[in-house]
């Protein structure tokens, strides 16, 4: 296989990614979750969510992303997008409540950001040395990857995917984003292209983890040419899924909260 692959067209033949718009898809969103959280690593009790679906307070207020695997018609993996609290404007995010954090909201409201959080992926596809125990895993390939690409390049193409489908959200919205992520998993968005600023220290938490900010435009100027490769595919799949976003909104962006904005992709 030419070295030169294109890391999208392969991702396309492999995988789908679009935004969980019906209570279908969300429903695969919280097995997911299950599965990994309360299932697999523990983290969460299982008695606490008798239907096997793992859901919390911040999911009404989230825009759901969900990862499939075509061979297989798999959901394997999925992120969600935390917006702003619209009825209480302070209301603080799923971080906020795990670690103490330097940025200034009172210089930019919370309505102007959102949190990536929730990124899960199933263990068959978390199958190299040492990530069984983390819930996104870093692999593309449950075996070697074809000839031609490096492991370092396909390492963390599943988390990256779903971050990148936050990004395209965050794109069309023209808002930031934060995350509370591992050391690892910030190398590989580093060494993808993709910048972090780091926003606090490292806490325990299911591991060692730590708050960081996703600026959308640095993110977009910064990435390799692989990734931007990944990126366009995402980006067209997740605008398919949501078809109305940059018409309805964001050319409305200047004149509406993004708590707003959230209620437009709704009812639209």
């Amino acid at each position: 296989m030419d070295s030169n692959i294109d890391l999208g067209d392969y991702f396309d033949n492999f995988f789908s990614v679009t935004v969980a718009n019906t209570e279908f898809l969300k429903e695969q969103v919280y097995k997911i979750r299950y599965q990994v959280y309360c299932q697999e690593l523990h983290y969460e009790a299982e008695e606490n969510f008798p239907d096997q679906k793992e859901r919390d307070p911040y999911d009404d207020r989230s825009i759901h992303i969900l990862l499939k695997h075509k061979p297989t018609s798999t959901y394997m993996g999925c992120v969600r997008a935390v917006l702003g609290d619209s009825t209480q404007p302070d209301a603080p995010f799923p971080f906020e409540n795990i670690c103490q954090h330097n940025f200034d909201f009172s210089q930019q409201p919370r309505r102007n950001f959102f949190e990536i959080s929730r990124l899960a992926v199933i263990s068959q596809f978390r199958r190299r040395a040492g990530e069984e125990n983390s819930s996104c895993g870093l692999s593309f390939f449950n075996t070697q990857p074809p000839e031609g690409i490096e492991e370092k390049r396909t390492a963390s193409l599943i988390p990256m995917s779903l971050y990148l489908a936050c990004t395209s959200i965050a794109v069309q919205l023209k808002i930031d984003a934060f995350t509370l992520m591992e050391a690892r998993l910030q190398r590989h968005l580093r060494w993808s292209g993709i910048p972090c600023d780091q926003m606090g220290n490292f806490v325990e938490f299911h591991g060692k983890r730590g708050p960081f900010l996703l600026k959308q435009q640095e993110v977009m100027t910064s990435m390799k040419s692989d990734t931007r490769q990944l990126y366009n595919h995402i980006h067209a799949q997740i605008s398919q899924s949501l078809p109305y976003l940059p018409q309805k909104v964001s050319e409305k962006i200047p004149q509406l909260s993004y708590s707003e904005s959230f209620q437009l992709l709704k009812t639209a």
